[in-house]
């Protein structure tokens, strides 16, 4: 497989896509991106190859949003998040990934649309306040988060719906984001090393596309400097109706067949 063009030819475009996303241009991309690769490989073997690279990523990004972060978020969510992948893990045999991704698609679509609604509303003198931080809804919706990066890669719609409403500037949210997601990548690999998933092929695989990984990232992190939150908030509630709308595309058409 590794000199295969055809592997590459769908590999590198899902590579540089999530790498994009890592680097701060939301979590869209990042959903694309295994089931693109589960074009050319078997899905589990796809998420298996990404493992690795998004390390990498995580690792290039937590350099690129190092001086970026809030403390406060990460404590309401991380606790929940780490909760949320050990239940993951222990039900991965009894709760499918599509019934996950319909769950999810629908949250996702009608918080992305419940923005927009209120954007308009805003127009007319009626804007929102940001909201404060909620530990009870941080520990949901952190839980919520690592159990479907767990069972569906989909962490990042969950993530979204509690910090997005928080209004942090456009670095600082990126930076924690980067920060939440290097996290349970990390905690990830046990899972994924008890599984045997991740064996010298696929890690193989993983070392030859991290190039792609590396300047796509680097890409993304550099585009989010130039964005101001008029423009970044609606791209990012842009991204979560779309990945919203492939979760909910993907779930539907596992659960029901179609």
């Amino acid at each position: 497989m590794l000199t295969d063009p055809n592997f590459y030819a769908v590999a590198i475009p899902a590579v540089a896509l999530v790498g994009l996303s890592k680097g701060g241009l939301g979590g869209a991309f990042a959903l694309i991106g295994v089931p693109l690769l589960a074009f050319a490989v078997p899905p589990m073997q796809a998420a298996a190859i990404f493992l690795p690279i998004l390390l990498v990523m995580d690792a290039v990004a937590l350099w690129a949003w190092r001086g970026h972060n809030d403390r406060k978020t990460l404590l309401v969510l991380l606790p929940g998040a780490v909760i949320g992948i050990a239940l993951g893990w222990a039900t991965s045999t009894y709760v499918s990934a599509d019934a996950m991704r319909l769950v999810l698609g629908g949250i996702s679509v009608v918080f992305a649309l419940k923005y927009f609604v209120e954007s308009w509303a805003a127009h007319k003198g009626q804007e929102t306040a940001a909201a404060v931080q909620r530990p009870v809804a941080g520990s949901f919706w952190g839980s919520l988060a690592g159990y479907a990066s767990f069972v569906a890669h989909a962490g990042g719609p969950p993530f979204q719906i509690y910090v997005l409403p928080l209004k942090l500037d456009p670095l600082t949210y990126t930076g924690t984001s980067t920060r939440f997601f290097a996290i349970l990548n990390a905690i990830k690999v046990i899972p994924y090393f008890a599984l045997g998933e991740l064996d010298s092929t696929n890690l193989t695989l993983s070392a030859a596309l991290l190039p792609v990984a590396l300047v796509s990232t680097l890409a993304g992190a550099r585009l989010v400097h130039f964005l101001k939150p008029a423009i970044f908030y609606p791209l990012m509630y842009g991204m979560v109706l779309l990945a919203g709308g492939k979760l909910l595309y993907d779930g539907v058409t596992g659960v029901f067949g179609g």
